[in-house]
């Protein structure tokens, strides 16, 4: 449907902006469209199966973002 496809893009909207920025969970959630963090959450894990955070941590792993250009 029209609204799952749009969820999709937020979630990867969403995905996105947690591997490239450190903006706080509730700014993600509210730059995708998503309205709160805890919208986000359910439509993340739902989608992916992992929680934001968990997402961010596993992505950039211990030593925090990776450098452009690496």
């Amino acid at each position: 449907t029209p609204i799952n496809w749009l969820t999709q893009q937020r979630v990867e909207l969403a995905r996105e902006l947690l591997e490239e920025s450190d903006a706080p969970i509730d700014q993600v959630a509210a730059r995708t469209g998503l309205g709160s963090a805890a919208n986000l959450r359910q439509h993340f894990h739902l989608a992916l199966g992992i929680s934001p955070s968990a997402y961010r941590t596993t992505f950039r792993g211990p030593a925090g973002p990776r450098p452009s250009g690496a």
